[in-house]
């Protein structure tokens, strides 16, 4: 007989077979996978120097030469935006990571013990929640210090508060169910309880958000490097690209619109997958 941990990964594993007869599924998780692979190794996909300045190709439009055209010190756009990737993607898992353990660590310890822990770690997550993400994020990278690394600490504390929400109301669900209290009534250690029941079949919604945060973190990075508070120039961030053009939108629309269209897309597609799991399963 199989463990309700087994079960579950057996069906998610049916799930994901039938996810991907879905071509929009398909499609997003085709362009994530190529952003990924990008920002681990940009050099395959474009030959182009993105720091070389060419003064006489300057504010050229996009081309079978330069895709994305190129900027007014005559870079590759196309180059710049690929080797920018590694900067923003790193910091998101960054961001991401900080998020996962410290909510998981917060949700997990709140919702098995209870009581008055459960009711103060839930009140300093409300104080968390009240404040707007980006709000607090560019408190947090003002008293850190710019550059990339802090950034994605900042974000990374800004979206604390939604995973440990998420994790405490899964473990409160799971902890009451059937096999939980039989694996107890067996002689089971809570500590085995929680290892072995309770986290197993609390991560999927938490996995679901993992995915539909990483957009937003996404957003909150290239928003904190569009303000300024990115890698120094001529680092190539997606934000600081983004603000690089936004003084030639009129003349020269493809500085901003591009890279800005190339990390919507990465959003979106983020965001389509992560409302694809949460999809009942038919």
């Amino acid at each position: 007989m199989l463990t309700p941990a087994e079960e579950t990964r057996t069906r998610h594993g049916g799930r994901l077979g039938t996810l991907a007869r879905k071509p929009g599924f398909l499609l997003a998780s085709l362009y994530v996978l190529f952003v990924i692979s990008v920002a681990f190794r940009p050099g395959l996909f474009t030959s182009q120097d993105p720091y070389g300045t060419h003064p006489e190709s300057s504010m050229q439009p996009p081309s079978a030469a330069h895709l994305f055209g190129t900027d007014v010190y005559g870079r590759d756009l196309w180059s710049r935006v690929l080797h920018g990737s590694p900067l923003t993607i790193k910091a998101t898992l960054i961001a991401l990571a900080i998020a996962l353990i410290a909510g998981l660590g917060l949700g997990i310890v709140s919702g098995f013990f209870g009581g008055l822990t459960d009711g103060f770690l839930m009140r300093v997550i409300d104080v968390l929640l009240a404040i707007p993400g980006l709000l607090l994020a560019l408190s947090i990278v003002t008293a850190l210090g710019y550059g990339t690394i802090p950034v994605a600490v900042a974000v990374g504390v800004g979206i604390v508060p939604g995973f440990a929400r998420t994790t405490r109301a899964e473990v409160l669900r799971v902890k009451t169910l059937p096999y939980v209290e039989a694996a107890r009534a067996g002689g089971a250690s809570w500590g085995r309880v929680l290892l072995r029941h309770i986290l197993p079949n609390s991560w999927g919604p938490v996995a679901v958000l993992a995915v539909l945060d990483a957009g937003v973190a996404i957003i909150a990075i290239a928003s904190l490097s569009f303000l300024g508070f990115g890698a120094a120039p001529p680092a190539a961030e997606w934000g600081t690209l983004i603000a690089d053009g936004r003084n030639y939108l009129v003349t020269s629309w493809w500085l901003s619109l591009l890279p800005g269209v190339f990390v919507a897309l990465l959003v979106l597609s983020l965001n389509h997958i992560a409302k694809t799991f949460q999809e009942p399963s038919r």
